[in-house]
């Protein structure tokens, strides 16, 4: 059972009190209002049974509205000294509900902090947030069962790249990896004015499902490969850009004139395998 939070002090008196002022180095923008965090953990579904795993918790909002979900626990990783010390009365409060981890989320193993089933969600600080997907994405390669689902917070038009469609112009190699190994759809946008400080650009909130995979799969890296070469001569022919390939390109049903934002992802799969 929960502990009582009701009595902890509102977010803008924890970070005054700890001097946790955003710091553009660390990719930090609080969000502070209640309202949407609660929302955003409402949008994410029935968290009964779940380890949530939240990075970058900053002062705590996202984190206060996690706990007064269903969530069998919360496991909270944060690299900045002054927001560990600042959920430290968040910590006493929620007992062993919640964990505070201080480490580097790129160099933290997240299935290694929580039994499973976990999920991620999180306000992901914008200049990892790329990286940190392709490794959970990893993961997920090795199991799909290591994450529930991921709802992930991003800028706008990193968003728009993880759905993208073939044949636009977002369309690229991160859409074409997510979507390989997950469902993904935005499940709400927010205006700048909303974080604390207001980034320059709108976030969206993108949901990740894990797909079960049937059938051969190519390696994580050989996928990686493929679509780097196709991505990096995007406006050439995939006969120039892809040549290495070009003998698989008639068996796959793939146009050699065709540019790297026309392959559908499983035409990636079938090159990646090929």
């Amino acid at each position: 059972m929960r502990r009582n939070l009701s009595g902890l002090p509102p977010l803008r008196e924890v970070i005054a009190a700890h001097g946790l002022q955003a710091r553009k180095s660390l990719g930090q923008n609080f969000l502070l209002d209640q309202n949407i965090t609660d929302k955003i953990v409402r949008l994410c579904g029935p968290l009964a049974g779940l380890s949530v795993v939240e990075i970058g918790p900053g002062p705590g909002g996202l984190t206060r509205s996690l706990l007064h979900s269903g969530a069998l626990r919360v496991v909270a990783v944060e690299t900045d000294s002054r927001a560990i010390s600042a959920l430290e009365g968040l910590q006493q409060a929620a007992g062993d509900d919640l964990a505070l981890v201080q480490g580097d989320a790129l160099e933290v193993s997240l299935p290694e902090l929580c039994e499973a089933p976990r999920a991620v969600i999180a306000n992901l600080p914008y200049n990892i947030a790329t990286p940190l997907l392709l490794r959970w994405m990893k993961d997920l390669k090795g199991d799909p069962a290591t994450y529930r689902f991921m709802a992930l917070m991003f800028q706008k038009e990193v968003a728009e790249r993880i759905c993208a469609v073939p044949g636009t112009k977002s369309y690229g190699r991160l859409g074409i990896v997510s979507q390989w190994l997950c469902t993904v759809k935005v499940l709400m946008d927010l205006p700048p004015s909303v974080f604390t400080p207001p980034p320059k650009v709108r976030s969206s909130v993108v949901w990740f499902v894990p797909k079960v995979l049937e059938g051969p799969q190519p390696s994580f890296d050989a996928m990686e490969r493929v679509t780097a070469l196709a991505f990096q001569g995007r406006r050439k022919m995939v006969r120039s850009s892809l040549k290495d390939y070009a003998a698989h390109f008639e068996r796959l049903g793939i146009d050699p004139q065709s540019r790297a934002e026309d392959l559908s992802v499983q035409d990636y799969i079938a090159l990646a395998q090929a």
